[in-house]
């Protein structure tokens, strides 16, 4: 199958989907004739979100199963399948002193940010398996990368909390154990860098910047186990 192929996913389901990266996500596939489904938490807010953009508002918290389960019933009736999945709703958790971090802390960042992720992409597994070009994206981040950490030029190595980072680390690991597990689809890692969003405190580039890896990895790339950034492949 070549990249062109990918050019215009049928259905593809973006969560935490009311703002930010997965806002500008969902612009984007809608621009490409994609039938978008805009995952978000609160009703009201990702209602508004979606019929900014043209997509199909679904209600959808990571954290619960029956939330979950509800969403995966509505895509099931409306289309039968699922081409592209976007895991985007995340948290960063609390900024604290190095001594002050708890393990509830922890337990609330993992929860949204991995297990989270687990629940969506199991929940959503048997749709994925009906399309012909399955796709799967997990936002991550390069603070959760060893080899970024380490390099002292990137602002990765000195930037956020340890929590956010752990979560994102196991994101990095559980996609590229999954990609070789069900070799039937493509599932990678896409950064977005450091993007003017609520999670960044408005700096870095733009969103548009900031959703480059995700629609490569959707419309143009034909990897899986990948983890990358809008400029290329980045360390693990």
């Amino acid at each position: 199958m070549n990249a062109q192929q990918h050019a215009a996913p049928r259905v593809a389901l973006v969560t935490g989907g009311n703002k930010g990266i997965g806002l500008e996500t969902a612009r984007r596939l809608v621009a490409k004739g994609a039938t978008v489904y805009l995952a978000a938490r609160d009703a009201d807010r990702g209602a508004a979100a979606a019929a900014e953009v043209g997509a199909r508002f679904v209600q959808l918290d990571s954290r619960d199963d029956a939330s979950v389960d509800a969403a995966v019933a509505t895509v099931t009736a409306e289309q039968g399948h699922l081409d592209v999945l976007v895991n985007n709703a995340g948290i960063t958790g609390p900024l604290r002193d190095a001594h002050d971090y708890t393990a509830d802390d922890l337990s609330e960042v993992l929860e949204t940010n991995v297990v989270g992720y687990v629940r969506v992409f199991h929940a959503f597994l048997p749709l994925l398996e009906q399309s012909a070009d399955p796709c799967v994206v997990n936002v991550s981040s390069g603070i959760g990368s060893f080899g970024l950490f380490h390099d002292p030029e990137r602002i990765e190595a000195t930037a956020g909390t340890p929590l956010y980072g752990a979560s994102k680390a196991a994101i990095n690991m559980l996609t590229v154990r999954y990609a070789r597990l069900l070799p039937g689809m493509r599932i990678n890692v896409a950064d977005p860098g450091m993007t003017a969003t609520d999670l960044s405190g408005g700096r870095g580039h733009s969103v548009t910047d900031g959703t480059d890896a995700i629609l490569h990895l959707i419309t143009d790339s034909t990897e899986t186990g990948a983890y990358r950034d809008r400029d290329g492949d980045l360390p693990w």
